[in-house]
């Protein structure tokens, strides 16, 4: 079956989405190892999560990048996802998507969130035909995210390595099995009408 050209692919249940970010062993471990972003992370700044566990080992070089070293899966509420993108708008100006440049200006001043849509990647990290979602959060939406949305946050630097070197060493089937089992985000084409330029 044909990709569309963008999509959101997750690992979701009834009631959770699964995102990925990369940071320091210094804010990585102690968030996997108590369930929440310790104090040195900053609220302050925009945060971008990924749905897309290949995107994610693209951005950070399958776990070998400094300041990220340490790959989280954090588990959030699909509500807290849902109300980020409801809030978005896009990272960029695109024109016929937004009646001009200024409006733009005004909408990406304003809003928690960001959506920006990049080039999935295979095994190999090449980029393929169709896109993935990337979602900056900022202001409101950084505080929902770290207070009311995560429901759990897990350490998955061992299954990036354990992953990479699979493809390192040939044996690309093992390392699709070991994959995390992204599916087409319900609901999406609603939330994304004014999102997918």
């Amino acid at each position: 079956m044909e990709e569309p050209h963008r999509r959101i692919r997750a690992v979701h249940t009834a009631s959770t989405v699964t995102v990925y970010q990369a940071y320091s062993p210094q804010i990585g471990q102690p968030a996997a190892r108590e369930g929440r972003f310790p104090p040195a992370w900053k609220r302050d700044r925009m945060t971008w999560i990924k749905p897309s566990f290949l995107w994610m080992m693209y951005r950070c070089g399958w776990a070998t990048k400094a300041g990220q070293e340490t790959v989280l899966a954090v588990e959030i509420t699909r509500d807290g996802f849902e109300w980020a993108l409801r809030h978005a708008c896009l990272s960029s100006y695109v024109r016929g998507v937004h009646p001009d440049l200024a409006t733009w200006q005004r909408q990406v001043k304003r809003a928690p969130a960001r959506v920006q849509w990049d080039p999935e990647r295979d095994l190999h990290l090449r980029p393929l035909a169709y896109r993935s979602l990337q979602l900056g959060l900022c202001g409101e939406a950084v505080q929902r995210y770290a207070d009311e949305w995560t429901v759990g946050i897990s350490d998955v630097t061992p299954l990036a390595h354990e992953i990479h070197a699979l493809v390192r060493g040939g044996d690309p089937d093992s390392a699709v099995r070991l994959l995390p089992q992204e599916r087409p985000y319900p609901a999406a084409a609603e939330l994304l009408a004014d999102l997918s330029p």
